[in-house]
Parts: structure tokens; sequence; C-alpha cells
């Protein structure tokens, strides 16, 4: 990549370096409108090229991984692994299995971990890889061969000091035990290489927990500087998954009434609101009985099941997308405003589109970007390191409460550097806190 002397040059010449990868475009967009004028206001960030090293990889691995199905039959799906940035630590990032893996979401993924990961506060990298296998629908013994498989190939590019992978969508405890256990057998070694694990051998109490719990700690972080709280707030909440699970159990505990939940086909409203039994009931569905979100309607008097859509034109006070990635555009954004939607707080990896983010700073919303929000299940990654390393296992109450001083401290970031005008502008504050940290911590390694 040649030097670039302005923002506009600096995208193109991403773009046409890949030319196919949208999402990782999209990644870079976001990033780089608020970092630029920071970055290029430094002759020591200039003359190093930190921007242009930081859009590219230092490594990306794609590999066959073969496997045998229960008939017998030989199935070929793509694996990867995007080793991003070890600037603060070893690479850190979560495994995605999902048929819509490709190396762009991959990248963007990667990219913003990045950020996230130095946002708080631990030595960690960014990564992130995964296969376009889908476990969905696949028995307990395939997804263990195909899992055994992937993790033959990935062995050799991972450990505790070079690169730690964790679960993300379709990769849950299932999955990572039987990578751990492939790991374990490939390596003769029992270390920290995974997270996400059982507490049975070496996972942390509060891991299952910490994205969906820290986003809305997040949020009361960003409601606080108003004087305002959660209490009594109608909250629509997308997914279904392990991040939509706790959002919606930490909003409870905290007086928020979520009324929505959804799955890839489609979501509930519930507007007497989804109570602890109601919640129970839920993940009793979609961890034990692997069913639809729509099965909610039969249980439930007085829901409605709304097939092929997104729950944004439903009336909330806030909106928390912990989805997928772009499942908020900005036609969703218009509809979540003009019904009175007070904020945003993003559970999902990027999950607002450009247009919709836009929409949302425009209109004075409190927007919580992923980068920021969503790094709690990260931060207790890193703490499961932690014990890992230090062979032993902290109680419930300390990871917790180190889970919401790391969050608070991220937003105490935000707020630093996204301040302007009298208001907080969290998309900036969480970019150039995170560029700093890492940019820096490039510059005094020197070229490397």
């Amino acid at each position: 990549m040649t030097p670039v002397s302005d923002l506009s040059a600096f995208l193109n010449s991403v773009t046409q370096r890949d030319p196919t990868q949208p999402e990782f475009h999209q990644a870079v967009l976001e990033w780089a409108q608020s970092i630029w004028d920071i970055a290029s206001a430094s002759a020591e960030y200039r003359e190093a090229r930190i921007v242009e090293r930081l859009v590219e990889p230092d490594r990306a691995l794609q590999f066959r991984v073969a496997w045998e199905d229960d008939h017998g039959r030989v199935q070929v799906n793509r694996g990867f692994r995007v080793q991003f940035n070890a600037a603060l630590g070893p690479y850190k990032g979560g495994l995605r299995f999902h048929p819509t893996v490709t190396l762009s979401v991959l990248k963007f993924l990667g990219f913003e971990q990045i950020f996230k990961n130095a946002l708080t506060g631990l030595p960690m990298g960014g990564g992130k890889g995964g296969s376009d296998f889908n476990p969905k629908g696949r028995s307990d013994r395939e997804v263990m061969r195909f899992c055994q498989a992937f993790m033959t190939e990935l062995h050799r590019h991972i450990g505790p000091d070079t690169d730690v992978p964790a679960g993300d969508i379709g990769v849950g405890g299932r999955e990572i035990g039987y990578l751990f256990g492939q790991y374990r057998r490939l390596t003769n070694e029992w270390s920290g290489t995974l997270t996400g694990k059982a507490l049975a051998h070496g996972g942390s109490l509060i891991r299952p927990e910490a994205t969906g719990y820290g986003t809305v700690y997040f949020t009361r972080e960003m409601l606080s500087t108003q004087g305002r709280q959660l209490a009594g707030m109608t909250c629509l909440i997308s997914g279904s998954g392990n991040v939509a699970q706790y959002c919606c159990e930490k909003l409870l505990d905290l007086g928020g009434k979520p009324v929505t939940m959804s799955d890839s086909g489609g979501f509930i409203h519930d507007p007497q609101g989804i109570d602890r039994d109601k919640l129970a009931w839920i993940m009793e569905l979609k961890n034990e009985r692997r069913g639809r979100i729509s099965e909610y309607t039969d249980a439930h008097a007085g829901a409605t099941y709304h097939a092929g859509a997104r729950p944004w034109g439903v009336p909330g006070d806030w909106a928390f997308p912990c989805a997928t990635h772009n499942e908020i555009s900005g036609e969703d954004a218009a509809r979540l405003i003009g019904n009175g939607c007070q904020g945003v707080t993003e559970g999902a990896n990027m999950p607002t589109t450009l247009d919709g983010v836009h929409a949302f700073q425009k209109a004075g919303l409190l927007f919580g970007p992923a980068k920021a929000a969503n790094a709690g299940g990260v931060a207790v990654s890193g703490l499961e390191m932690s014990q890992n390393s230090l062979r032993l296992a902290w109680p419930r109450e300390e990871v917790d409460q180190r889970l919401v001083n790391i969050m608070a401290g991220i937003h105490a970031q935000c707020v630093e550097h996204g301040s302007r005008n009298g208001a907080v502008d969290y998309v900036r504050g969480a970019n150039i806190a995170g560029f700093h940290r890492v940019a820096d911590a490039m510059l005094e390694y020197g070229l490397a």
C-alpha cells in the first residue's frame, strides 16, 4: 500500500487492495472517520505509517477441513484464522462457525477486535477465525468430528502466548470442549489456549454471561452521565442466543422491561414483558431443544410473532441489537427514532449500518458502539486467561465486579476522547482511545 495524504485516498487504497470485502471496508470506514484527524496530525504516526499497517493483518490463514458425517460421506469446509495485530498481547478473538463466514467477515471482526481488546486494558491483541461449517442440524458426533479436523490444522498456529481463540456464533460450550480436547491430544499439554471452556476444565465463572451483562453495564454507565437509569425502560432486544439471553437477564436485574427477542426466522413481541420465567423458557427452548423463537407464542398468551422481520418497528425506550452485523439499517434507525427510542447499545458486532449510525448520531440518541459496549465477553476471556496462568479460579462475585470495573473503564475512555460540545460521541471516543493504545505500542517496537 502506497503512502496516502488524505482520508479519501486512504479509503480508496483499502477498497482497491481488497475489492471483494465489503464488511471489512465498512469497519475500516467507521474507524478511519474517527481517528483520521488524530493520526494525520502526528508526524510520528505518519512516518511510521501506522494506519496503513493497522489495516493489513499480520497474517490470514486459510485451510481445508475434511471430515466424515454420520453416513460415512466425506465433507469439505473452509477454515480460517486472521491474526490481525499482536502489539498489545497474544491474538485474541472468537471462532465463528456459520455458512456466511468469509475472509471479509473475519477481517472485519478481527479488525474490530484489535481496538475492542485495547479498550479493556488487558494484554490482548486482535484476531478472529472460523469456518463456513454450519453446526445446526448436525449430530453431536458430526460436530465433534468437524471440530477435531478443524483443530488438527489450527493447533500449529495457536498457543497461550501466541493466539487464544474463543467462541462466537455457532461455537458454544460443546464446540469449545471438542476443540480443546483435540488441542490437548495433539500438543500433549494443558494450557489456556482456548477460552470459554467449561468450569470443569479451566473455564471462568461469568464467561457465558459476560457479553450480555457487559452490554447492560455499559448502558448503565451511559445513562449515569445524565442522571438516569434503566429501571422502568421498555427494551427491545434482537437475537435469542447467548448475548441476547444474558442481556435480557441483566436488564431484569436492573428493572428494565424487555419485550422482544428474535432469531433468523422473525421476532416475538410480548407487551407484558419477558420476565424471568419467560426468559427461562426461552433459554430452555434455544439451548436445550434448539427450537425456534416462533414457538414462544404457543406458550405465552398475548405475545405475537412477526415472521421475516426485526423488532425495530416496535415502540421502546432502548434498543439492544444482539444478533448479527448490519441488522439495523438506515430505515430501521429512522423507525426507532420516530417511535421515541432514547438510545441504542450494540451487543452484537457492528449490528448497525453506517447510515443507521449517522442517523442515531444526528438525532442525538445515546449510541454505544460494539467495540466498547460488547467488550465484556473478551474482557472475561482475558480474565479466564489470567486464572489459567495462575492455576486458580476466582469466585463469581469477583469476576463480575472485575467486569463491572472494566466496562466502567471503557466508558471513561470513551468520555475522555469523545466529549465534544457538551455531549459524548461514543463512536469517536472508542475508536480514538483504542487507536492510541495500539499505535503507541507499535511505535515503541519500531518497524516490527
